[in-house]
Parts: structure tokens; sequence; C-alpha cells
């Protein structure tokens, strides 16, 4: 464990060191977009985050290369190179696409590429476990296609939920936490060596995500862009294809005792379908989302709009970072409660307290937004926006307040203008100017 917690510290280390130059580098290399209709910032921001993001991938390998119980996986095994390779064609043509906009249609055949690169190289499903059937090995192309659709499909939903600051990095974050305790407990508890490479994959994932945060956060200084976020999609997804297809459920040895028993015991094995899907569960069903909204409209698929669920949440009232926040609880519960099926009962109460919190918290941030009064012996103590007295004198003000021209022209306040409370007024509003 300390040797994976060295590497998460030294990748988000790397990370975030590096992100500060990047965000110079971008802004020489021209690298801010305008603002487009569907933005939600105010201000042309940087982007080609995923540089600083790739540089802490490469690290954390590095590192872990050289130490002594995580340097067996690169003996052991090719999927670290397998990664490293898909992971630098994935970031390459995301740099490309930060700087020029390159087509939908050439980035879709360029996530097909990365993810072949790494079947060649030995990451792919190789097989898949089937509740009531077994393991059911596939043959070379069955496992090609699967491979090649994961990778795909998680890329996608990644790039496609990257629409707020501090979104797409937290929510991988977050999942990448819930898939290191899974994948460190298939190595750990039952001694499988294949499941070392998705314990480590999750580890530097959680550094990349970790290291770019602070930096990405609202208001962000720089964007990950599509470098960033097509790159944490590839690992996100390979993690997911070498604990699915990769890991021989028989050698867990869970089919003694009686055959109710066995039938708990074996929920460890099927939990690897299940996780990848939970892991991107919002994504993704913003992603379908997406393509049935678009579509219906009688769009492209690739179209870009403002239709998205952090879109809708901004569109409800709720602040840039409440609306986060948000997504941050969502995450939470999906992938740690489908995570508490995978876990024994010495460590369950750690993930349901991790699922009761997240389930409080989501609960709160949804609660309906209110302001609180002090009462009349603490309003000495508290900021004049909690006391009554201050509350009544500017609602008076505001009632009494006539504009000097009847005909005075009212503007509509742009997207991601502060209104009420804090909240970011995405539809259009009107006020006196």
């Amino acid at each position: 464990m300390r040797e994976y917690l060295l590497t998460l510290c030294i990748t988000a280390a790397v990370t975030y060191l590096l992100t500060g130059p990047v965000r110079k580098f971008a802004i020489v290399a021209g690298a801010m977009p305008e603002i487009r209709a569907r933005d939600v910032h105010r201000e042309p921001t940087p982007r080609l985050g995923g540089i600083a993001m790739f540089f802490g991938l490469c690290a954390g390998l590095l590192v872990a290369d050289h130490l002594t119980n995580l340097s067996e996986v690169f003996e052991k095994s090719n999927e670290p190179r397998a990664l490293l390779s898909g992971a630098a064609l994935i970031w390459l043509i995301g740099v490309l696409d930060d700087k020029f906009e390159i087509d939908a249609l050439i980035k879709l055949g360029g996530q097909m590429i990365a993810a072949g690169v790494m079947v060649v190289q030995g990451l792919t499903i190789l097989w898949i476990p089937l509740p009531g059937v077994g393991t059911v090995a596939l043959t070379q192309w069955q496992g090609t296609l699967l491979t090649v659709a994961l990778v795909v499909i998680t890329i996608n939903a990644v790039n496609f939920v990257d629409g707020l600051d501090g979104l797409a990095a937290g929510m991988v974050c977050i999942a990448a936490a819930a898939f290191f305790m899974y994948a460190y407990r298939i190595w750990y508890s039952y001694g499988i060596e294949a499941a070392a490479p998705a314990s480590l994959f999750a580890a530097i994932l959680m550094g990349m995500c970790l290291g770019f945060l602070p930096h990405n956060m609202h208001p962000a200084r720089i964007f990950m862009g599509d470098s960033g976020s097509m790159l944490i999609g590839l690992v996100l997804a390979a993690g997911a294809i070498s604990v699915t297809g990769q890991v021989d459920p028989d050698l867990m040895n869970l089919f003694s005792g009686s055959e109710r028993a066995s039938v708990h015991q074996m929920v460890p094995v099927y939990i690897p379908l299940v996780m990848p899907l939970t892991i991107i569960a919002i994504p993704a069903a913003d992603l379908i989302l997406a393509i049935v909204r678009r579509t219906w409209k009688g769009q492209s698929p690739f179209a870009a709009d403002r239709g998205h669920l952090h879109h809708r949440l901004l569109e409800i009232g709720h602040s840039h970072s409440r609306a986060v926040l948000i997504m941050y609880f969502f995450s939470a519960l999906i992938a740690f409660g489908a995570l508490a099926y995978s876990v024994n009962a010495a460590s369950m109460w750690i993930v349901l307290s991790v699922v009761f919190l997240s389930a409080i918290g989501l609960v709160l941030l949804l609660l309906p937004r209110f302001t609180p009064r002090a009462p009349h012996w603490a309003e000495g103590f508290v900021p004049p926006r909690y006391r009554r007295r201050r509350a009544a004198v500017l609602a008076s003000e505001d009632e009494t307040a006539a504009p000097a021209d009847e005909d005075e022209e009212r503007v509509p306040v742009g997207v991601g203008v502060s209104g009420v409370n804090g909240a970011t007024a995405v539809g259009s509003r009107t006020r006196t100017r």
C-alpha cells in the first residue's frame, strides 16, 4: 500500500507542478478558444491541461517501475507499456484537437486506433464471467471488439461530462478511488497478481486528477481539454479491462460450502461486470441522453449543445460549485454503493460509511436554499447579510426605488453571471441598467 501511495503522490506532484508552466505555454500557443454559446465560463481560458496530466502519468509509471513490489508488474505483465502506448496516441490527438479543433470522426478513429494499440500489446478482454453460466472465454475478435467498444464509450462519456470547472477530474478521481479499493482487494486478499496492474492504473489516475484539480476548480485557471479528458477516460477504461478480462475468477476458489454460500461468495467475481458501468454511470447516462436528444432534433450525435446534466443543474438555479458537488456525490453514491457488494464484513463499515455520507451530502445539496437569519441578540456577532434589520432595510429600499425613466432599456444578463445567492443564471434574465 505504501508504494501505491508513493506513486500516487509523485503523480499528483508532477501534474500539479507542471500545470502552471503548461498554462503559460497554452496562452503563448494560442490554445484559448473564444467562448461558445454552450460554455459556462465568462472569460477565455487556456486549455492543454492534458499535457501536465500525461507527464504525470509517465512519472507515475517510471516511479512504479523502480519500486520493489510494483516493479514486478512491469516484469510479469506488458499492460503498463500497452497503457502508455495507447495513452500517448490519444493524448497527441487531444493536443491537436485543443489547438486546431479536428473533426469528431477523426477523433473517433483515433480513439479506436489507440484501443487497438493496447489490444495488440496484450491489454484486452480474454474472458468474461456471466452469472449462472460461469467464465466464458472470448475469441480474439470478440475480445478485440469488446475492448475497443469499452475504451471508446468510456473516453466519450468522460469527455461529455467535462463541462464545468473541476467536474470531470473530480468524478473520475472518485471513480478511480472506488476502483482501486476493489482491485487492491482482489490482489491483496486473494493473492491474484493479475489484479496488480489495475490497482496501479487506478492509483496513477487518482494522482493525475488530484494534481490537476487545484488549477481546475471554479474559477478554473486552465482546462484539461480533450487532451486531458480523453486521456483519463482511456486510463479508466484500461483499469476496467485489466481487472475484468485478465483476472481468472477460478483463482478465487469461491465454490466451496453450500450453494447459498457459494452464490454469496461469487459476488466479487461478477462485480467486474458492474464496476465499469457504475464508474461511468452518470457520464454514460449523459452520453446516451445527448445522442437521443440530438438525433431527435435531426442533429449530428456529435453536435454540441447545452442539454447536459450539469447544464440542467445550472438552469434550475444551482451555482457552479453546488452543481459540481451534486455530481460528485452522485458519483460517490453509485461507485461505492456497488463496491459495498464486493467487500467482506470486516471492511464493510468503511464503504457503507462513505455511501451514507454521500447520501446525506446529496440530500443536503438538493434541499431548497435559504438565507439564515440570526436572532436579535446575536445580530452584533454575524455578518450584515444575516441580520434581520439589515434585510428589512434592503427590502424597503428595493420596494421604494423607482427607475429614472419608465422606458429605460432592460438588457439581458449573459451566461455565467452570478445571480441571487450565488446561483449562476444560464437562461436569459433582465435587469435595469
